[in-house]
């Protein structure tokens, strides 16, 4: 390119940030940050600045903070950083069409699926309650729909049995930030791949994941109800009424059983775990926490119930 790059970059959360830094480190001037204004966190609620922003403020680079690029204010301000390309890793705001048309050469977006398959605002999370085996990233040429435009690059990465929503997340981030600088070296090279289009079948919608699924039903087979607890790791973690109090669970796997015992009932505690029947096969659960308390082993619990323990059939210290 005979002009040197201006690039925008839209993101947010901790995701966004590798691939922040790739376009830092790319061959081009990274002219402006945008990301979602400050937000009230932690007890004290006191307003916090996004993970992007304090990447963008720790590398001098300008941060515009809008509530939305729907306003003719906001394109003109927009328009006056004179973007050749405008980059979007989880932004979390709607970029209107007038938006989508103002760079030179669009804008790109690294999407956290293998499209069409979970578009939409959870599809790290969705993969793994899914039970796929594979997932990757896509980085795609945005349009005005839902993750619909064509795709420029592609990255696959097996999801691991054990996989939780944070550890997909965080290598998902990094492959993301890979294809991203991938791409742009073929832009700056003139040897950018021809977008390819999405395929009309195998769409599904990763919809943005609500509180109230965090609540384990034993109804559920184990295998769903491990898949369950995995993916809703770090957020908003999986939750279950067990021995007469609400417990937070973090780490469970799923295991073959018969019986004809309730969903729901303990069958054994013990330092390995604690066991309850599901519809089909039970849970192990291994990590929990309690109410204000902090995440412990199953058997620093059983040690303050021993109400709990002494009734099981099968139990032992």
């Amino acid at each position: 390119m005979s002009e040197r790059l201006r690039l925008v970059f839209a993101g947010t959360p901790d995701f966004s940030v590798p691939s922040l830094q790739a376009c830092l480190a790319a061959d081009c001037d990274v002219v402006a940050v945008y990301t979602q204004p400050d937000r009230p966190s932690g007890r004290g609620r006191k307003l916090s600045p996004s993970a992007v922003k304090s990447a963008a403020n720790a590398a001098g680079v300008p941060v515009e903070q809008p509530e939305s690029l729907r306003s003719v204010e906001a394109r003109q301000r927009l328009a006056e950083w004179q973007p050749h390309l405008l980059v979007v890793v989880a932004y979390g705001l709607i970029l209107p069409r007038a938006v989508l048309a103002l760079p030179r050469h669009g804008c790109w977006n690294v999407h956290a699926s293998l499209l069409p398959r979970w578009r939409g605002a959870a599809p790290i999370q969705r993969a793994i309650l899914a039970g796929d085996t594979e997932t990757g990233v896509d980085l795609m040429q945005m349009e005005a729909g839902l993750d619909t435009g064509p795709v420029l690059l592609e990255r696959r990465t097996p999801i691991a049995a054990d996989e939780t929503g944070g550890s997909l997340h965080d290598r998902l981030a990094v492959l993301g930030a890979e294809a991203l600088a991938e791409g742009l070296r073929h832009l700056l090279a003139g040897t950018l791949p021809e977008p390819v289009a999405q395929s009309a079948e195998g769409i599904i919608y990763a919809h943005k994941l609500e509180k109230s699924e965090a609540l384990l039903d034993w109804n559920a087979t184990a295998i769903e109800l491990e898949r369950k607890v995995r993916a809703f790791d770090p957020w908003p973690v999986a939750e279950a009424r067990i021995g007469g109090e609400r417990l937070r669970i973090w780490a469970a796997r799923a295991l073959p059983a018969t019986g004809s015992d309730a969903p729901g009932t303990i069958l054994a505690a013990s330092a390995t775990g604690l066991d309850l029947r599901c519809r089909e096969g039970l849970l192990r659960v291994t990590e929990i926490q309690r109410d204000g308390g902090r995440r412990i082993g199953v058997r620093d619990w059983f040690n303050a119930r021993p109400d709990l323990t002494d009734s099981l059939p099968g139990s032992r210290a």
